[in-house]
């Protein structure tokens, strides 16, 4: 019988905020000192009805394709940092529904890593929504990294 646990895998939710880098970052070096893995989730937003069914389906490939080739220099990424190849999740709807439904059916992803927003507008929608009523429904426990960190102190800490 093979007793070998299965690696950790650390999941970044892939957004446009300043942060985010950060958090791929702690995720890649958790991971490489840990022997896990990087997986990656890109939420497409839905889009709006336009009333013209062809408008509405070419605004969803052009966004599946841009989310494909930043999730694909993202990966590169990981791959430089850790030799490892991420899980790669693209969802399309709202980013914390698609994050819990993506937590609750796949039990390979062992942590989530979000990072912190240092603006004045608070630490971000997904942090505010776990930390107000979302952590409820994970069941995997949340890393949350501050976004100011550089590189030198998530490798002090990692």
């Amino acid at each position: 019988m093979d007793t070998k646990a299965a690696p950790r895998i650390f999941l970044v939710v892939v957004d446009d905020s300043p942060e985010m880098p950060v958090a791929l970052y702690y995720a890649s070096r958790r991971a490489q000192r840990t022997g896990g893995r990087v997986a990656l989730l890109r939420v497409i937003p839905p889009h709006e009805a336009h009333g013209l069914a062809s408008v509405e389906a070419l605004m969803r490939e052009e966004a599946q394709q841009e989310a494909e080739q930043l999730l694909q220099r993202l990966a590169k990424t990981v791959v430089d940092e850790i030799g490892k190849l991420p899980a790669i999740y693209i969802k399309e709807g709202s980013a914390r529904d698609e994050l819990v439904e993506l937590l609750a059916n796949d039990p390979s992803i062992s942590i989530l890593v979000l990072a912190a927003s240092t603006g004045p507008e608070g630490p971000g929608p997904l942090i505010s929504f776990l930390a107000s009523k979302g952590m409820a429904k994970l069941r995997v426990p949340v890393t949350i990294v501050p976004g100011s960190l550089t590189h030198e102190q998530i490798d002090a800490i990692s």
